[in-house]
């Protein structure tokens, strides 16, 4: 098998940094894998793509030209002789769904979100058919391709999009004395509800909280509502909010961190949340997408409705209180996460995708 592993962008972020990992499973298990990105973006997650060997095929042009995006792809695919599309994100999944079959070429679909644009959420019901496979990276979305873009339950696999690194960093306990450093990984983005966070703090603050202990929040992404989350925090007068820009190295971020919170809207499987949890950390999270099956309230972590600033704010007022039990909390979440996103599970439910779209043998 050749497969053409079509992607938006090579932006670094939860969708295209884990692409080597999963290549390196489907080159394991007999086939050839190169990426096609419809887009640059940022580039950030281009380095560990060259560096896995996947020759990274980049488009230059942007996001809106899809007519062009699609004449591109059906050159560039058919110069690299792809046999097989493996498509993520709504936009390549469109236009992989509209390539593969004048290639006549299988098309399998790999959905990372639990959550579409009513126009996306359309136009994918209306293409679904065409693919041979559909891939969901957690059960949350395996029940979302079902319920809302009706697909029978035999063409879906779930592959969970997350293997842990056993070799990651830990998180040191908080200590009596220390500063608590709460953190987050995500994209400046209305969808990562980080407005909602500051406006729980805010409503903390006026509502008389103090904690027993000095804290700080460092959000590390890059975004366009960077200046709006600034002129947030600014406005509610609290001073310990920072936006460091991106991390180049998240794990690091993450181990010098004592409580991780993630306030999305909405979310798939969200692998920034899945580290936190990994380095060892208590988790405050929205209850959407597959942080509802991964943070099990008062033993991993908290759950609370999403953009809902009262109810995060209690949440928050918890933990700020008794800072001592977060790391006993932590450490139920790294063994959580050893024990379900180990690599050979990861690996295994890869191969068993791969199985099920080989040709069969001459």
């Amino acid at each position: 098998m050749r497969i053409a592993y079509i992607i938006n962008s090579v932006e670094g972020g939860g969708a295209a940094l884990p692409v080597p990992s999963i290549a390196r499973v489907l080159a394991e298990a007999g086939a050839t894998v190169r990426v096609f990105a419809l887009t640059r973006r940022d580039g950030r997650a281009l380095a560990a793509m060259e560096a896995a060997g996947l020759a990274p095929c980049v488009r230059d042009g942007g996001d809106k030209d899809h007519a062009q995006a699609l004449r591109w792809l059906l050159r560039e695919l058919r110069a690299w002789h792809a046999t097989h599309l493996w498509t993520s994100l709504s936009r390549a999944t469109a236009l992989g769904l509209l390539a593969g079959p004048r290639l006549g070429l299988p098309v399998l679909c790999w959905q990372h979100a639990a959550f579409l644009k009513p126009w996306n959420l359309r136009l994918l019901r209306a293409l679904q058919p065409r693919a041979k496979l559909w891939v969901a990276d957690s059960q949350t979305v395996a029940g979302f391709m079902k319920d809302r873009l009706g697909i029978r339950p035999e063409r879906i696999a779930t592959w969970p999009i997350y293997a842990v690194d056993p070799r990651m960093p830990v998180a040191r306990a908080w200590q009596p004395g220390q500063v608590l450093r709460i953190g987050s990984l995500g994209r400046l983005h209305p969808v990562k509800g980080y407005d909602v966070l500051i406006e729980a703090l805010a409503w903390l603050r006026q509502n008389g909280f103090t904690a027993p202990v000095r804290w700080t929040l460092d959000i590390a992404g890059e975004g366009s509502e960077r200046g709006a989350l600034e002129a947030q925090a600014k406005a509610a007068r609290i001073g310990d909010i920072r936006l460091p820009g991106y991390a180049e190295d998240p794990k690091r971020f993450l181990a010098t961190r004592h409580l991780y919170v993630q306030p999305s809207r909405s979310e798939g499987f969200c692998i920034a949340a899945h580290e936190g949890l990994t380095a060892g950390l208590p988790v405050i999270a929205s209850s959407v997408g597959e942080l509802v099956h991964s943070v099990r309230p008062f033993e991993t972590g908290w759950l609370c409705p999403p953009e809902s600033p009262a109810a995060l704010a209690e949440i928050l007022r918890q933990a700020l209180s008794y800072p001592s039990r977060l790391a006993d909390m932590g450490q139920a979440s790294r063994r959580d996460m050893l024990a379900r996103f180990s690599p050979a599970n990861f690996a295994r439910a890869g191969t068993a995708i791969c199985e099920r779209i080989a040709p069969p043998p001459v």
